[in-house]
């Protein structure tokens, strides 16, 4: 049996990062297109940018108006995209990767399932709340598990090791 060795929390941070910016992001530019641009007031952002600038930092408590239907639309195809190279790229996304780590099965290494795919998608809500002390337990498990590791029965280890048969 071969030893695992768990990806820790900076990793698994600029692995999120880089699918922040090279999934989610070019994600959320084309539904913002779509959506004519009513999906979210950039003029107002960048008016509360103008005045912040100028010292008005409490033009920083005025969010800009977001439309719930284009919201939704987003998060869905982000969650979809998501899963779909979580299952064509077992277990990983552009972020992981480039880092070379992936999600697996906690207990068999292995691939992990469509149950277990939108289990961890959703958990990463439980995991923000409150406080996103849900990622911050990866620090001081010795398994590296976030709460949504937890929730959906996964691990995420280097790619670089074959499941345990």
């Amino acid at each position: 049996m071969k030893d695992i060795t768990y990806a820790g929390f900076w990793i698994r941070l600029l692995a999120s990062l880089l699918d922040t910016l090279f999934l989610a992001l070019p994600i959320a530019i084309v539904i913002y297109f779509l959506s004519d641009g009513h999906w979210f007031d950039f003029s107002q952002y960048q008016y509360n940018m103008q005045m912040a600038m100028a010292g008005n930092l409490n033009a920083l408590n005025n969010l800009p108006q977001t439309d719930r239907t284009w919201e939704t639309i987003n998060l869905i195809v982000v969650v979809t995209v998501t899963i779909i190279f979580w299952r064509k790229w077992r277990g990983a996304t552009p972020g992981k990767k480039f880092v070379h780590i992936k999600i697996v099965d906690a207990k068999t290494f292995e691939d992990i399932d469509s149950k277990q795919a939108i289990t961890r998608s959703f958990g990463y809500i439980v995991s923000i709340i409150p406080f996103c002390i849900g990622f911050l337990m990866i620090a001081f498990r010795k398994d590296k598990k976030a709460l949504h590791d937890l929730l959906a029965n996964t691990a995420v280890i280097y790619d670089n090791q074959e499941s345990l048969k």
